[in-house]
């Protein structure tokens, strides 16, 4: 049977029914899903089967996955755990400890993987154990915001490039939650600050949270630039909440949104969240020579 669409938003996200991401797929389908995620950038899919080995195999459908850097406690795998469980003894993480604090990070708006060249296409993430109240994960339409930016700000765009960068953002939540090794790893991207989608040519703002500052301008205007930009495209006509539900899979474009998490009681409930992140195998511009030698 085809597939459902039901739009959720007037601007973006829809849900799609009558598929279980965790069964075998034909080709045919995953044409449908892949071509809704370019019309719809936040597809939500509710009574998924998945467990992590089936969570691999459909997200490799997009395209290579990336790495768990050593900022995850999932390093080195293909997940980006997001959750308040310890992965060895499944006990709650305390408030204070240095992963808690790294994960209060993702409720800034952002592009997940901004600060990688090239960045990610689409991320897959999977509830596993959801709390009874709070912890949506919130979405802004960059393409919706776009269209309605006046004329003379699209000018204003045209060419700009910033510097994207997990540390700039981690530190403006707290200077303790990445270790120097993990600085190490994570050296930024520049990263042009419009994207245009290569199949409906539909353009969006690239800029959330890890977005430092604007390449050739002072870095205080910059970053007001960015702030602006940031706080306009996420204003509530532009937003989508999505309430989880165990066994929820949600797909996201990130190169047309940006996301952020919100907050639940991490000491009284669970929460156990595992995203998949989908290279983008794309630049979108050139990078400083610093960035390609520290990849090497």
């Amino acid at each position: 049977m085809p597939i459902t669409i039901r739009k959720l938003h007037r601007l973006f996200c829809a849900e799609i029914g009558g598929v279980d991401t965790g069964e075998p797929m034909d080709d045919a389908t995953f044409a449908e899903i892949r071509a809704a995620l370019d019309e719809y950038a936040v597809l939500v899919f509710r009574d998924q089967s998945l467990d992590d080995e089936k969570q691999v195999a459909f997200s490799r459908r997009f395209g290579p996955l990336e790495i768990a850097g050593k900022a995850n406690p999932a390093t080195g795998t293909p997940f980006a755990r997001q959750s308040n469980l310890d992965i060895d003894t499944g006990g709650v993480i305390p408030a204070e400890d240095r992963r808690m604090i790294y994960q209060k990070g993702n409720y800034l708006w952002h592009s997940d993987s901004s600060f990688k060249a090239p960045p990610s296409l689409c991320s897959l993430l999977s509830a596993r154990i959801v709390p009874p109240a709070g912890g949506n994960t919130e979405f802004a339409s960059m393409t919706g915001a776009y269209d309605a930016l006046p004329d003379e700000m699209k000018q204003k765009l045209v060419g700009l490039v910033a510097e994207h960068s997990l540390v700039y953002s981690r530190e403006t939540v707290s200077t303790e939650s990445l270790t120097a090794e993990m600085k190490a790893e994570l050296p930024g991207a520049w990263q042009t600050m419009v994207r245009e989608n290569p199949v409906n040519h539909r353009k969006a703002i690239y800029a959330g949270a890890h977005a430092s500052h604007v390449i050739g301008w002072p870095r205080a205007d910059g970053r007001a630039f960015i702030a602006g930009l940031n706080e306009f495209a996420t204003q509530p006509q532009f937003c989508y909440s999505h309430a989880w539900r165990a066994g929820d899979l949600v797909i996201w474009d990130n190169r047309a949104v940006l996301h952020r998490a919100t907050a639940y009681d991490t000491l009284a409930h669970k929460r156990l969240m595992q995203r998949t992140t989908v290279n983008g195998g794309v630049m979108t511009t050139a990078q400083p020579e610093r960035y390609e030698l520290a990849a090497e």
